[in-house]
């Protein structure tokens, strides 16, 4: 096939590198195609080479990307995706499809004009494994390759197929979720980096100072747990309001996590080996260190995750409160910024939300 990666990140480097191994003729589309190698790499834990590939080229013109790409892989942050549905939209055509990676983020939403005009949009339910780059436009270091992925498509009945082309494309088996909400629902980084923040961060004001970095995952701590766990059960209080819908793969924390309370999901979550050595998003700054705003962390989790989180919660009349008070806290420090609206997608109450979801 010929494949784009939209991204040349973290996940987007990988999937290159799977797509060109697998002998697909790939582009990247990237700001920074000068940077882009001809071949590339994934690497274990113990710099194994473990996938390599070549690509065909890298590019920064939409024609060059889009123009011929009958699959799409849209590897970008969630506050990007807007953007990028934008410079897709006047390609997109019928049978073309669009693999958002991982699926959260709203994104399926953005590209509703490339799934009027007959483009099937589909999305994972999280990324193959942990993948950290190396160098980029080279080199990328995957961790912890999952045993089975999740993929649902817009329109539903044509996730088998998508599932086929990621299990060719990827090596791993697939599953065909119910339906895209089965993604759009998944309790991950919308509650796990949004909990673990508002801990870490929940009495910081204006000139306040932090002496260190705190590792992210490492230094979890059981306060965080607590309230991811509300979090969690808050989902699944929204996932039994929305009867009209499988979403049984919408597995709660506990039960991805293997943990039943909070002293079980700090040792689990401080021990896993893929998210060893991250550090919280912060900025040095002449006495030590501050919250990193601008992190993705928090921009797309906060704005692009647990707001879509809420937003289905209010269609469903639930209150949500520890999502809400998570989500206000963030409000009270920064303000809001370019949040995600269903409404900007023409979903403006509960039947125009079942409608677009049941297609």
């Amino acid at each position: 096939m010929n494949i784009t990666i939209v991204g040349a990140g973290n996940v987007g480097t990988q999937i290159s590198t799977h797509c060109a191994e697998k002998g697909h003729k790939v582009t990247v589309y990237s700001s920074k195609p000068d940077r882009i190698r001809k071949k590339l790499t994934v690497i274990n834990d113990v710099d194994e080479v473990i996938h390599q590939g070549e690509i065909d080229k890298a590019t920064k013109s939409e024609v060059v990307a889009f123009e011929k790409a009958e699959l799409i892989f849209v590897c970008v942050p969630a506050t990007l995706m807007k953007e990028v549905a934008s410079k897709i939209e006047p390609f997109a055509k019928k049978g073309m499809k669009i693999c958002i990676t991982p699926g959260t983020g709203g994104g399926e939403c953005a590209f509703r004009k490339c799934i009027d005009k007959g483009a099937i949009v589909f999305g994972l339910q999280r990324v193959p494994s942990v993948a950290r780059l190396v160098e980029y436009g080279s080199t990328v270091r995957a961790v912890g390759y999952r045993s089975e992925l999740f993929v649902a498509a817009i329109p539903i009945c044509e996730t088998d197929k998508c599932c086929e082309i990621i299990e060719g494309i990827v090596g791993i088996k697939t599953t065909p979720l119910p339906n895209y909400l089965n993604i759009t629902l998944t309790p991950s980084n919308p509650i796990l980096h949004t909990s673990r923040l508002k801990n870490l961060y929940g009495g910081w004001h204006e000139g306040i100072v932090y002496d260190s970095v705190p590792l992210f995952y490492e230094e979890w701590n059981d306060e965080s747990s607590e309230l991811l766990l509300k979090c969690d059960d808050e989902v699944q209080e929204i996932c039994r309001k929305l009867d009209g819908f499988d979403l049984s793969y919408v597995k709660s924390l506990r039960i991805h996590y293997e943990s039943m309370n909070a002293e079980a999901m700090t040792q689990k979550i401080s021990s896993i080996i893929g998210f060893k050595g991250l550090t919280s998003p912060a900025i040095k700054v002449e006495r030590g260190y501050i919250p990193d705003f601008n992190s993705r962390y928090f921009t797309a989790d906060f704005s692009y995750g647990l707001t879509i989180l809420i937003q289905i919660a209010e269609f469903v009349d639930f209150d949500a409160p520890y999502m809400k008070d998570t989500l206000n806290w963030y409000y009270n420090i920064v303000g809001r910024r370019n949040e995600y609206q269903f409404s900007d997608y023409g979903i403006n109450n509960f039947n125009d939300f079942m409608k677009f979801y049941g297609q």
